[in-house]
């Protein structure tokens, strides 16, 4: 099944899609349609390729990130192995949905992408032993870690170079996990205005999905429509020669094997007053 949010009348709502078609699950949001337990498709709204989407989840509690979770990624930013999964913390404002612009702030200069694979929580737990914790997932989607990296290295706290509004795209579905298998073996790539910066695997990570959940559930209760990113591989736009760094008008894509592409475009920001 794959889940998306579209918009009818000025109005998000949640959607599954059928063939080439989107369907109406009777919920205003994905998150409220998985608390529900049951989704099923009502009133065909249109193609899916005439609907402007938005992020799969857009009202999640949490949105927990992974930093240097796979090997190769460690080595080209020249830092050791992680002994525990490192968390940071993302939170709505940063979401944005495919198609829709990753907008660069008024501060900071080095703009970099960071092709994720997201998981969804789609069952409400705490202290998940790993062998349970896919039980507990939703699906996953497509994730962009869009970082400022002058403002993310500036202090030891990431948070202030990774929150930055938009910086969280996402999409262009949440697949459920019938239809991905194996989360552990997934191709993942990222593209820039159309040449390939990054192509890494899911078996390349450190600390793997269910790993991670158990881990983060020791630390807090996940709740349904919780997002956790699981980290980026090697490629980013800091680390290459040249470096490859973001801006007005370049358009990144992350595409993940079964997930579909998530393209956004960059957009210098407009003031807006208050």
């Amino acid at each position: 099944m794959r889940l998306v949010t579209y918009q009818r009348n000025g109005l998000a709502r949640s959607g599954v899609v059928l063939g080439g078609d989107v369907f109406d699950t009777g919920f205003a949001t994905t998150r409220a349609a998985l608390e529900a337990g049951a989704i099923e498709a009502g009133e065909r709204v249109g193609a899916l390729d005439e609907l402007e989407l938005g992020a799969p989840i857009t009202d999640p509690d949490k949105i927990v990130c992974l930093g240097l979770n796979y090997r190769d990624h460690a080595a080209e930013s020249g830092l050791a192995l992680p002994a525990a999964p490192m968390l940071f913390a993302k939170f709505r404002n940063s979401l944005t949905g495919p198609a829709s612009p990753i907008v660069l702030p008024g501060v900071g200069s080095q703009f970099d992408y960071e092709a994720e694979l997201a998981i969804v929580i789609g069952r409400r737990g705490k202290a998940i032993a790993a062998e349970d914790a896919l039980e507990h997932v939703a699906g996953a989607m497509a994730f962009n870690d869009v970082t400022a990296r002058d403002i993310q290295h500036a202090t030891s706290q990431w948070m202030a170079g990774k929150a930055i509004d938009t910086f969280a795209p996402c999409g262009p579905a949440l697949v459920t996990l019938d239809e991905l298998g194996d989360l552990q073996d997934l191709a993942i790539r990222a593209r820039v205005n159309g040449e390939t910066v990054q192509d890494g695997h899911t078996s390349q990570m450190i600390f793997g999905v269910a790993e991670t959940i158990a881990f983060v559930s020791r630390l807090m209760t996940l709740e349904v429509g919780d997002i956790i990113a699981t980290g980026t591989p090697a490629g980013v736009g800091i680390s290459r020669s040249p470096q490859v760094l973001l801006g007005d008008g370049d358009v990144v894509e992350v595409e993940i094997e079964g997930l579909g592409v998530l393209a956004n475009r960059v957009a210098a920001l407009v003031a807006v007053e208050s």
